[in-house]
């Protein structure tokens, strides 16, 4: 098979996966922003401004939406994954598992300030 006939094949074969319904797996994989959201109200409102807009509430705390002015956010995987025991001084220390981990990523990604450009 030449190099043309193995791209058209492998388009035609993506555009009709992507066609087709996820299965429950896959949809449980899916990071949820919602759950994010849910676990940043439970875990981090307390101390952080954890949404688009507002102060957070510790000093020393920064808000959510400026967390990727300093690192990726995604480089957060691993102290959640480890727990959390950097931060402000008095910050608990969390446990979270895979899928909030990713969840809470994916909810934190969603609130971050846009540059213009």
């Amino acid at each position: 098979m030449n190099r043309l006939s193995f791209v058209i094949v492998a388009l035609a074969l993506g555009a009709c996966a992507s066609g087709l319904a996820q299965t429950d797996a896959q949809v449980a994989e899916t990071p949820s922003v919602e759950s994010g959201r849910r676990l940043a109200e439970l875990n981090c409102a307390t101390c952080h401004a954890i949404g688009a807009a507002g102060e957070s509430r510790h000093p020393m705390a920064p808000p959510f939406r400026t967390l990727s002015r300093d690192y990726p956010v995604n480089a957060l995987e691993e102290a959640f994954a480890e727990g959390i025991l950097v931060g402000h001084p008095d910050m608990p220390e969390f446990r979270f598992t895979p899928a909030q981990i990713d969840d809470l990523l994916a909810y934190v990604e969603s609130v971050q300030e846009r540059r213009g450009g």
